[in-house]
C-alpha cells in the first residue's frame, strides 16, 4: 500500500465558525489592542445592513474608524490604492474586511501596501510579499470566495485588462469569522455562482500535484457538503441549515485550495475575468467540465472518486463524471456558454496566452500547451 507522505505545509487563520460569530469582532479588536480601524466593505454590504451592525459593535468599544466602501466586483488596482491612502493617511492600525471575495481581497491588497510601502503590481506570482499586513480580520458573507481562510488575492488591472494572483502566506488573515446568517442576504444568482467557487476550489485542489492527505479531508468534503445542500438551499433559501452547510462547505474547500493551489480551471478563468470583467464563479462554471474533459487522463482515480463524492450516484468512466457536471448546472440552471457572455473566437489566443502564465497552472495535474489551452476555450465557447 502506497502513502503519501511528501512534505507539505499547512497555513490557516484562527477561525471562528458558527452563529453570530461576526458579533466577536470587538473581542478581536481588543486582542490586537487597535486604535483606529479601517471597515473595507462594498454597497451591496452597505444597503444588506451588515456593515450596519459591524459598525455597532465598534462605536459599542469606542474605537475609531473609516470606512472604505467603493469596492466594486473583481477589485482593481486602483481600489486597492486608493483604500491604502485612506488607511494611511487616517492613520489606521487594523483592517476588518466584510463581504464576498471582492472586499477581502482588496483589504488583503490595502494590507500589503500599507506596510510594504510598494505598489499592488510588485506583488504579483508567488512569495513576492516581504512584510505582512497589518492585522486583517474578516467576516465573510458569501458561500464561496473562501478568502477569508486563504493564501490568495486576485485583483485586476484594468489598464491591460488582466487579473493578478498574489498568494504568499503574508496574505492569510490574522482572524476570519465565519457566520452563516451573513449568507441569508445571497440572492439566487450569488448564491449559485459563489457556490459553484465552492465545487471548482475543492475539485482544483483535490486533482493538484500539491495535494496532500490533509488537503484531500477538507476538498472531499467541501464536495459533498456542497453537492448536498445547494439545492436544497435554493428552494429553502431562509433555511439556516442548508445556509450553514454552504458556509462549512466553503470553508474545507477554502483550507484546501489554499495549501494545495489550483488548477487550470482558474488559471483560465482569471485570464477571462481581466478581459471580460465577468463573475469568477460563473467562469469557474463554464469552464469547469472542459479542464476536466483535459485533466481526466492525467487523474482518473481522483475524478471519479470525485463525482462519487456529488451525491449524484456513481460513475466509473470519465464520460459519467462529465455527465455528472452537466447534470448539476442544468439543475442549476447554468445553460449558458462563454459565447454567451461575449467571448469571441479571436479572444482565444490572448487567453490562452495569460492563461499559461497564470501561476495557479503551476499545480495543475499536468501543465498543458498553450495550444491545448486554446482547444479548452474553443470547447467552451
Amino acid at each position: 500500500m502506497e502513502a503519501n507522505f511528501e512534505l507539505r505545509k499547512f497555513v490557516a487563520p484562527e477561525f471562528v465558525f458558527g452563529w453570530d460569530a461576526r458579533l466577536l469582532v470587538g473581542r478581536y479588536l481588543d486582542n490586537f489592542a487597535a486604535k483606529k480601524v479601517l471597515l473595507v466593505t462594498d454597497g451591496g454590504i452597505v444597503s444588506s445592513g451588515w456593515l450596519d451592525e459591524i459598525v455597532g459593535v465598534i462605536e459599542s468599544k469606542s474605537y475609531n474608524y473609516e470606512i472604505y466602501s467603493k469596492i466594486k466586483p473583481n477589485p482593481s488596482t486602483d481600489d486597492v490604492m486608493e483604500g491604502a491612502d485612506l488607511y494611511l493617511d487616517e492613520g489606521c492600525d487594523v483592517i476588518v474586511a466584510i463581504g464576498g471575495g471582492s472586499p477581502m481581497d482588496c483589504a488583503k491588497g490595502i494590507g500589503i501596501v500599507s506596510s510594504n510601502n510598494k505598489n499592488i503590481e510588485e506583488f504579483e506570482g508567488v512569495d513576492r510579499v516581504s512584510l505582512p499586513s497589518p492585522p486583517l480580520i474578516c467576516i465573510p458573507t458569501t458561500a464561496g470566495s473562501s478568502a477569508d481562510v486563504s493564501q490568495f488575492a486576485i485583483i485586476s488591472d484594468k489598464s491591460n485588462g488582466t487579473k493578478m494572483a498574489i498568494i504568499s502566506k503574508k496574505l492569510v488573515p490574522d482572524v476570519a469569522l465565519i457566520d452563516p446568517i451573513t449568507t441569508t442576504t445571497l440572492n439566487k444568482y450569488m448564491t449559485i455562482y459563489a457556490g459553484f467557487d465552492i465545487l471548482s476550489h475543492a475539485i482544483e485542489a483535490n486533482v493538484s500535484n500539491a495535494s496532500s492527505p490533509i488537503t484531500d479531508i477538507h476538498s472531499n468534503e467541501a464536495i459533498k457538503l456542497f453537492c448536498s445542500n445547494i439545492l436544497p438551499v435554493l428552494d429553502n433559501p431562509d433555511n439556516i441549515y442548508y445556509r450553514g452547510n454552504l458556509m462549512l462547505a466553503s470553508l474545507h474547500a477554502g483550507l484546501a485550495f489554499s495549501n494545495a493551489s489550483l488548477g487550470l480551471v482558474h488559471a483560465m478563468a482569471h485570464s477571462l475575468g481581466g478581459l471580460k470583467d465577468l463573475p469568477h464563479g460563473e467562469l469557474n462554471a463554464l469552464l469547469l467540465e472542459h479542464v476536466i474533459d483535459f485533466n481526466f487522463e492525467f487523474e482518473p482515480e481522483r475524478y471519479l472518486k470525485i463525482a462519487n463524492n456529488m451525491n449524484m450516484g456513481t460513475a466509473t468512466s470519465k464520460t459519467e463524471v462529465l455527465d455528472m457536471i452537466k447534470k448539476l448546472k442544468e439543475n442549476l440552471g447554468i445553460n449558458h456558454t462563454l459565447k454567451d457572455r461575449g467571448v469571441k473566437i479571436e479572444d482565444v489566443k490572448n487567453l490562452s496566452y495569460r492563461t499559461m502564465n497564470d501561476p495557479c497552472i503551476a499545480t495543475n495535474p499536468v501543465i498543458p500547451e498553450q495550444s491545448d489551452v486554446e482547444a479548452i476555450f474553443k470547447n467552451a465557447l
